[in-house]
């Protein structure tokens, strides 16, 4: 082989990939979803009890969470934060790509990238908004979830699932923490690592990959000084997680039972901390497997459990769907400056 010859590198077949996709969805429908369908249906006559005032506060609670999250999306990218229907189009768009591709996070973060790039904001405050939206997001969760756990284990016990989901979280506030440590004080380790890995990689330019590194890394620390900053994002997160649970409890009492909201919110960080392992799409299958069998070791009776968690899963899962297919059209479809003139761009927002 001449030097010239870029080394073969190991890839998995695209069809390879995809049938086994498939194969991991069908998977966990007919061991997880179906059965819980069937269930279900025995208790539809439930339906007939079910209270309207309490459905609408549900999705109400589950609207308050999308605009936590682009208050967030819009902390992270500041003081180039796009208008807030803009955000929201550009959310609604990546959550449904998310909820139809298993491990769909990647091609929603590009998605949400590449429409922000064209609203006007810098790559590198683009790249660094986007990871720290998502990875900060799944910390705030796991923060949740062992304040919830803290508070349960003495009261309900230990279940060895705890112990798997919170050893995940510690890996993953490990990782980012140490991210942020490597970047902001170990610039120049950083700097050599990322070199020697792209060096392999072809037609990528070291020295770009090098100075992305360091405006990524001014962006960190400029949002650690910025305390103000800081607390809302973490704010807003934590905001978007519990308002999303709260549309889960809310669902639980419209059907007739009142759980502990510590006893919900350990049901909800165990589910959502599992279904970030990318095997379906959101979760798919993995949240309702893991939230039914939860709610009701916590004693919300079986057939209140599912059809409670069916009714989120219904909002928090399957409409967003269409309304961001809705959203992605629209953004596409946004009517071009005449030729000739230049698009305003978005300016600068307010802090938070």
């Amino acid at each position: 082989m001449s030097p010239d010859t870029p080394k073969a590198r190991f890839s998995i077949p695209r069809e390879i990939r995809i049938t086994v996709s498939i194969g991991l969805i069908v998977f966990v429908f007919a061991y997880f979803v179906i059965p819980q369908f069937a269930s279900g249906r025995k208790s539809l006559h439930l339906l007939a009890t079910i209270n309207p005032v309490l459905v609408g506060i549900a999705v109400l609670c589950e609207m308050a969470a999308i605009y936590s999250y682009v208050e967030l999306t819009r902390t992270v990218l500041y003081p180039y934060s796009p208008h807030r229907f803009d955000t929201l189009r550009v959310n609604l768009a990546g959550l449904a790509i998310s909820h139809v591709i298993p491990g769909g996070t990647a091609p929603a973060g590009a998605l949400s990238y590449r429409i922000f790039n064209q609203l006007g904001v810098p790559k590198e405050t683009n790249a660094f908004g986007l990871a720290t939206q998502g990875t900060g997001s799944a910390v705030v969760l796991n923060i949740i979830f062992w304040c919830a756990l803290v508070i349960s284990i003495p009261l309900r016990g230990f279940n060895p699932a705890y112990g798997f989901a919170a050893l995940a979280g510690v890996f993953l506030l490990l990782a980012f923490f140490g991210t942020l440590v490597l970047l902001t004080r170990g610039q120049r380790h950083a700097d050599n690592w990322m070199r020697a890995i792209v060096a392999h990689i072809p037609r990528i330019d070291p020295d770009k990959v090098s100075d992305l590194l360091v405006k990524i890394a001014d962006r960190i620390t400029v949002l650690i000084n910025n305390r103000r900053t800081l607390w809302w994002a973490f704010t807003w997160a934590g905001l978007n997680w519990l308002f999303d649970a709260g549309c889960l409890w809310v669902f639980i009492w419209s059907f007739g039972h009142v759980i502990s909201p510590i006893d919900l919110l350990v049901a909800y960080g165990l589910a959502n901390v599992l279904a970030a392992i990318p095997i379906t799409p959101a979760g798919l299958g993995v949240v309702e497997g893991v939230l039914i069998p939860t709610l009701v070791g916590f004693g919300v009776p079986h057939s209140q459990a599912i059809l409670a968690v069916l009714a989120y899963r219904l909002i928090n899962f399957w409409i967003p769907i269409p309304i961001g297919g809705a959203a992605y059209a629209s953004l596409e479809w946004r009517k071009t400056p005449p030729s000739g003139s230049i698009a305003p761009g978005p300016g600068p927002t307010p802090a938070v």
